[in-house]
C-alpha cells in the first residue's frame, strides 16, 4: 500500500489534505506541532517541530527513523510540504527571529524533508508537492518575510524539478485566500470585510480547503513524469485582476 506524508496536518488545509488522501485509499502519515487533532483519519501521527528539525540534526534523524518505522515497507508516494508560519511585520520592525522562523519552517524544513526522505521517494518514483502561496508572486504591506519565504519555496520547487525530475516529481500550488478556521476567525465580527474579500476574487468566493486538497490529490495521481516543475495558481482568478484608477 502507498503512503503520503502531510506536514502541517493540524491546520485547516492540513486536515483537508489528510482526509482527501485517506479517501483515495492511501495511508497518511501526518505531522504537526502538538498532539493529533481529534478525528484526524491518519495511519500514523508523528509530531514534529520543524524549526527544531532545522536547528538540531539529531532531532531530525530521530523523526526520520520514526517515519521509516511507520512506513513499514509501504511505498512513499508523496511528501506534501504544507506546514508554514506567517510572521507579519513592517520592514522597520522585522527582526532576526522573525526571519529565522519564516525561512526555517517555510523553506529549509521542506528542503531537509526532501533530503532525508529522498531514497524512499526515489524508490517509489514519488511526488513532492509544496503548498506555496499567492504571496510568492503578489503580496502586500507587512508580508515581506512571508512573501520572501514563499517565493523561495516556489523557486526551490523549480530547481529541484530540474535536478531530480527524472526520479522525483516536484510541483507546487500557490493558493490565494482559503476559508480555513484561522482565516474565518480573523474576520470574526467583520462580516463586511469577509464579503469584500470574497468580491475581490473574480469567482466571488474564497477557496475551500477541500477543493485545494482535491487538487493536491489530482497532482499526485497524475501518471507519468512529465507533470514536473509546475507552479499551479489556486486563486479564484485574483492573480489576473488589474487594479488601476480607471
Amino acid at each position: 500500500m502507498s503512503c503520503v506524508i502531510v506536514t502541517g496536518a493540524a491546520g485547516g488545509i492540513g486536515q483537508a489534505l489528510v482526509r482527501a488522501f485517506t479517501d483515495t485509499g492511501r495511508l497518511v502519515i501526518a505531522t504537526d506541532l502538538g498532539t493529533q487533532p481529534e478525528g484526524l483519519p491518519c495511519h500514523r501521527y508523528i509530531a514534529c517541530d520543524l524549526a527544531r528539525m532545522v536547528a538540531d540534526p539529531g532531532y531530525g534523524e530521530a523523526w526520520f527513523t520514526s517515519v521509516r518505522a511507520a512506513l513499514d515497507g509501504h511505498s512513499l508516494d508523496a511528501l506534501i510540504n504544507n506546514a508554514a508560519v506567517q510572521v507579519l511585520g513592517e520592514i522597520d520592525t522585522l527582526d532576526r527571529a522573525s526571519w529565522h522562523a519564516s525561512l526555517d519552517v517555510n523553506v529549509l524544513a521542506p528542503f531537509l524533508l526532501v533530503q532525508g526522505l529522498r531514497a524512499e521517494l526515489e524508490q517509489a518514483a514519488g511526488v513532492v508537492l509544496n503548498i506555496s502561496s499567492i504571496h510568492a508572486r503578489l503580496t502586500k504591506a507587512r508580508f515581506t518575510a512571508y512573501a520572501t519565504s514563499k517565493a523561495a519555496l516556489s523557486g526551490m520547487t523549480r530547481a529541484m524539478a530540474v535536478e531530480l525530475g527524472g526520479r522525483i516529481r516536484f510541483n507546487a500550488i500557490e493558493p490565494a485566500a482559503i476559508a480555513t478556521p484561522m482565516l474565518q476567525a480573523g474576520f470574526a465580527g467583520n462580516e463586511s470585510g469577509y464579503a469584500q474579500l470574497q468580491r475581490f476574487h473574480p469567482t466571488g468566493s474564497i477557496g475551500a480547503p477541500s477543493d485545494l486538497a482535491q487538487l493536491a490529490c489530482a497532482i499526485v495521481a497524475l501518471p507519468g513524469a512529465f507533470a514536473n516543475g509546475s507552479i499551479i495558481p489556486f486563486d479564484g482568478g485574483i492573480g489576473s485582476v488589474l487594479h488601476d484608477p480607471g
